[in-house]
């Protein structure tokens, strides 16, 4: 061999070693899109918990990653600029938090990996082809079972037994999926005796007139449908659920610790802790249409038993027995 192919092929062994530790180092980028705002107490808890998997995996903020966030007011234009912005941005993968972020999302990245944390009806919005092999740049973690509508049911029935109708509040742009649900809880309303009435509300400020509404109802309850929307404004909800001795069981805990009697859902905090696990897999090099929509694993509990008292609702001790936790 001669001397100058000696080098040159010297200097390609050991290049390659330092291009792979390199590639290795560098700073990776996704970003995160979702209504709300960051400052929203759960949402700064679903954050610390998508960090928490994260560095779990290896992939922390300011060494290896780096993570852009576009929070917006639930509203589709914005929604969508906020996705093109985003995408501008040319990150290696997009985190969604919801169905109308995942459908923004989906109209302006057909290539960038796209991984939801929560999505009501992934089939059915068009996110996948199957939650088994979904198919496309889309995968992530469905918030919902429509076997949870016979359990919060069931729930309602035992706060209050005189209870006749459930009230299922929804948004109609947040939850399109809705009618994907309404007929699981007709058929488990009927088991238990009771009548569903579906009651959409696209803005908060609806909310006063529908429970003011219900209020001069006999024996009627509400089961809010699970969604940001709801959540953030969940103090509004559970005051006017207090202040007409209205019965209701929500779908995450917050609610009970903003004054909600009882409440019972997936621990969503865990969702964000799980899609750590689909980031680090897709910047490793595995395709979204490979990894299976997953469903909720962890569950709980919470009953306000001192809201229960103050509204005039008797917990079962039985039910009191079986709850994860009892705040008094």
């Amino acid at each position: 061999m001669k001397r100058r192919d000696f080098i040159a092929a010297l200097a390609t062994i050991v290049a390659q070693p330092l291009a792979a530790h390199a590639q290795e180092n560098r700073v990776r980028r996704i970003a995160l899109l979702s209504n709300g705002s960051a400052d929203e107490p759960v949402f700064q808890g679903f954050l610390a918990a998508l960090r928490e998997g994260l560095g779990a995996a290896g992939w922390v903020e300011g060494q290896n990653l780096e993570i852009t966030m576009q929070w917006t007011a639930l509203d589709p234009d914005l929604m969508r600029r906020g996705a093109q912005e985003l995408v501008a941005r040319r990150p290696e993968l997009v985190l969604s938090n919801g169905t109308p972020a995942t459908a923004a999302l989906m109209h302006e990245a057909s290539t960038i990996p796209i991984v939801f944390v929560l999505a009501g009806d992934p089939i059915g919005s068009g996110f996948v082809q199957s939650m088994a092999r979904p198919g496309g740049n889309i995968t992530g973690f469905s918030n919902l079972d429509p076997k949870m509508t016979g359990k919060w049911l069931e729930l309602l029935k035992q706060i209050a037994p005189r209870v006749a109708t459930a009230a299922i509040i929804f948004h109609p742009t947040v939850q399109p999926f809705f009618n994907l649900w309404l007929d699981d809880f007709k058929a488990s309303a009927a088991a238990l005796g009771l009548a569903v009435e579906p009651k959409p509300v696209n803005d908060a400020a609806e909310l006063d007139a529908l429970f003011a509404a219900l209020a001069e109802q006999q024996q009627t309850g509400i089961i809010p449908m699970p969604s940001n929307f709801l959540l953030i404004n969940r103090g509004k909800i559970t005051a006017l659920a207090a202040r007409y001795r209205l019965p209701g069981v929500y779908f995450i805990r917050a609610f009970a610790d903003d004054g909600g009697v009882i409440s019972y859902g997936s621990i969503i905090a865990d969702n964000w802790r799980r899609a750590a696990a689909y980031v680090d897999r897709i910047l490793k090099g595995e395709k979204p249409a490979d990894l299976p929509v997953q469903f909720p694993v962890k569950f709980e509990l919470v009953i306000n038993l001192k809201a229960a008292i103050a509204q005039g609702f008797a917990i079962p001790p039985a039910l009191l027995a079986t709850a994860d936790q009892v705040i008094e």
